[in-house]
């Protein structure tokens, strides 16, 4: 009697895998999740520290100096003073009026203007003409250039015998007056607004020539074969479809005119008679040349809540309204 053989696979069969049950396939599931977790997790770490560090604690450390009488170097440990040093920026630092009323005027002049010239650069070097690449680099020049050489730049421009006031006297013909620009209190504030619209402004003309190159060509070739002229097709075209960008530049403009603070830190120092100081250069003098570190924290939570409250504003009235 003969043992029955053990039947083997024939030549070029493939031996099939047992089914994958429905526990292995929710385990391996749940694998998968966590692992892309993890690896979310990793490249969102990077960001998240430093915005902790560099973002949210020193909001919450001024946050709570602000409350306190602390000073930069002092023997004796800060006291909390409650709503004191708030109460004093109102009623009794005139010079935080005068901040605060120039930091506004300065946003209001350069948040439209700068915001329109860039536009009308853009559309300028968005025609297909030639040399318009080297207007593009030549407006984009002063942003990559440190604003703190820019500063001084102009502060030897804006001298007596500068060079701003040699080319005025030659247009004139002689019959011109040098100006101290930066000594006098009616010409230091609008001489720092030139010069910041100046070399700002190339930076979101490249933004608005980003959202012009987005829009599609039909849309103005549809408009031409209805007959819109230049100026209709870039207020029913163009404009509309700059709106995500004029929302972007508005936020970054006035974001960045309420926190001037290098060009007065470099040419004028807060003068002349507090002409030009801003509530930025205003925290920095109370908070670290001055020592008070306390009532400095609470004018930069002043400030704080006033960009938030812009910010605010100027999304509400930018909001879409369908």
């Amino acid at each position: 009697m003969t043992t029955p053989r053990a039947v083997e696979p024939a030549v070029g069969a493939t031996a099939t895998a047992p089914p994958e049950t429905t526990s292995s396939r929710a385990l391996r599931k749940r694998r998968g999740k966590r692992h892309g977790k993890s690896a979310a997790y990793s490249m969102v770490a990077p960001a998240a520290i430093l915005l902790l560090l560099f973002l949210i604690v020193p909001v919450l450390l001024a946050f709570g100096l602000s409350f306190t009488n602390a000073r930069l170097i002092s023997p004796n440990p800060p006291r909390f003073v409650g709503l004191d040093n708030f109460i004093r920026a109102f009623t009794a630092d005139p010079t935080f009026i005068r901040s605060l009323i120039n930091t506004f005027l300065f946003a209001v002049v350069v948040v439209p203007v700068q915001a329109g010239l860039g536009l009308v650069m853009a559309v300028l070097v968005n025609q297909k003409l030639r040399g318009t690449t080297f207007f593009r680099i030549v407006y984009f020049i002063p942003v990559v250039t440190s604003i703190v050489v820019v500063s001084i730049l102009w502060r030897f421009m804006y001298q007596p015998d500068g060079i701003i006031n040699s080319f005025i006297d030659t247009l004139t013909f002689g019959a011109w007056q040098g100006v101290a620009w930066l000594n006098e209190p009616s010409t230091a504030l609008p001489a720092i607004i030139v010069l910041s619209i100046w070399q700002a402004v190339g930076f979101h003309m490249i933004i608005w020539l980003s959202g012009l190159q987005t829009i599609p060509e039909e849309l103005y070739e549809a408009a031409r074969m209805d007959g819109a002229d230049g100026w209709q097709q870039f207020k029913d075209v163009t404009w509309p479809g700059l709106r995500p960008t004029m929302i972007f530049i508005l936020v970054t403009i006035t974001i960045a005119a309420l926190g001037l603070f290098v060009q007065i830190d470099v040419m004028t120092q807060g003068g002349p008679v507090d002409s030009t100081t801003t509530l930025v250069y205003h925290a920095v003098r109370r908070g670290y040349r001055e020592q008070q570190t306390g009532y400095g924290a609470a004018i930069s939570l002043i400030f704080f809540v006033l960009v938030l409250f812009v910010a605010m504003v100027q999304r509400y009235l930018t909001r879409d309204k369908d």
